[in-house]
């Protein structure tokens, strides 16, 4: 797998993820743990993105 194919696979991740976000918050069964995995996993993948982009 490419790097920019990497990198694609990992935005696509990371809007999924932005999306369960926005989910989870309108969802009043969802807890606050269960919520903050999800903000955490999302912000791993930007950063990885990010990563990867700055050595590219």
């Amino acid at each position: 797998m490419s790097l920019s194919s990497h990198v694609e696979e990992l935005k696509r991740k990371h809007r999924k993820l932005a999306d369960k976000v926005e989910e989870a918050q309108r969802a009043p069964s969802v807890s606050d743990t269960e919520l903050a995995q999800l903000k955490k996993q999302k912000l791993r993948i930007k950063e990885e993105i990010e990563r990867l982009s700055a050595s590219a």
